[in-house]
């Protein structure tokens, strides 16, 4: 990998300039031609974090999971009732996300409590209606967009003390595949984020690397695209406990397939309570658009577009302020056939105060506008 360094004394000044002027705070704007809708929404249930569990899309099919559990208010942590059962959902729109179905996969290794086994090899990553679930210790295929879910795959440790997967993956070829996941740290403590590779249809499944070195907080949640076979980005959720009070979200580059990484850009901070994981995609013209909660006042969903591979950022664009809570975010985002991209976050609103499921349809404008 090719790694620039700045020369000279003026080349430190630019490219001093050039970080200050990723991370400088510029006036949000109002997204433009922008649609909200409920994905799901039940009185005394609450729904939370489709960031940990995954969304799909096919054409203009979109699938996404989410946790429903039992509604108990609380001004500092989840609002959820802990001595109740939770499940894991999923949501299916069959329009572009105008409209969704609620369904219950019972094969879900979360639903089914079916314990994972090692992956014999076999998983066709390049089937047409694929999907592949990331969590707990497990990953889990699907060849029926969604509907049901296969044995689930246990994941190797690595070496780690724990390993804390959220669904992040790149198909490579039709037998292996790159997953980005996260593990604690050495002292035990959440998290850093790092690269593994299934190979051999999944038989195997080898350490690539660490993005980025082990943080002082935490770093975790990798949401990743591919610009090129070789080129690579991953948004990384940020927080230090010891010296700040808000989250942030930073950009980290490969140009060797994930082997090694530098950091890239800052996107935004995006508030208390630990701020947000991001969801980032790459549009069809090109662009980069990274979307996330905002968890200090206004609470709402926001995005941010690059132009140049990663490199710097638009201003912030407000896709909602309304929220009445900062328990809300953990986006995922996808782009339709037609351009608009849809992006689904949990939320609580004054007319709808439990925690749901929400989306917003928006334009992403147009590159070079």
């Amino acid at each position: 990998m090719t790694r620039t360094t700045p020369a000279g004394f003026a080349g430190i000044l630019a490219f001093m300039g050039l970080l200050a002027g990723c991370a400088a705070p510029r006036e949000p704007q109002a997204a433009p031609s922008r649609q909200d809708v409920i994905v799901y929404h039940q009185p005394e249930r609450f729904c939370g974090w489709p960031a940990n569990n995954g969304m799909w899309s096919w054409e203009d099919e979109i699938l996404v999971g989410f946790t429903l559990a039992h509604y108990k208010e609380y001004p500092d942590r989840h609002s959820y009732d802990r001595d109740k059962p939770r499940e894991t959902v999923m949501a299916r729109s069959q329009d572009g996300g105008r409209t969704w179905r609620l369904e219950r996969p019972e094969s879900l290794a979360d639903n089914s409590g079916e314990e994972p086994v090692a992956c014999p090899g076999g998983i066709r990553f390049d089937h047409p209606d694929f999907a592949m679930r990331c969590r707990n210790d497990s990953l889990q295929v699907s060849y029926d967009r969604g509907r049901t879910w296969g044995t689930p795959y246990l994941l190797p440790d690595f070496g780690q003390i724990d390993i804390m997967p959220r669904t992040d993956y790149l198909v490579s070829d039709p037998e292996s595949s790159l997953l980005f996941l996260t593990a604690t740290k050495q002292n035990g403590r959440e998290g850093r984020p790092f690269v593994a590779e299934a190979m051999g249809g999944g038989k195997t499944i080898r350490f690539v690397s660490w993005i980025g070195p082990e943080p002082e907080g935490f770093s975790i949640m990798p949401s990743t695209v591919q610009i090129s076979p070789e080129h690579l980005l991953s948004a990384i959720r940020r927080y230090d406990r010891e010296s700040i009070e808000e989250g942030w979200i930073e950009v980290h580059r490969s140009e060797d397939g994930g082997e090694s990484w530098t950091w890239l850009s800052k996107v935004a901070d995006n508030g208390a309570h630990a701020g947000n994981p991001p969801s980032m995609i790459r549009l069809r013209d090109g662009r980069i658009v990274v979307t996330y909660g905002r968890r200090s006042p206004p609470y709402g969903i926001r995005a941010r577009i690059s132009r140049d591979q990663g490199k710097t950022w638009e201003p912030e664009l407000v896709l909602r302020d309304d929220a009445r809570s900062w328990d809300i975010g953990y986006t995922q985002s996808v782009q339709r056939p037609d351009g608009q991209v849809v992006t689904v976050y949990y939320y609580s609103t004054e007319e709808h105060r439990e925690q749901h499921i929400a989306g917003t349809i928006w334009d992403p404008g147009e590159a070079g506008g």
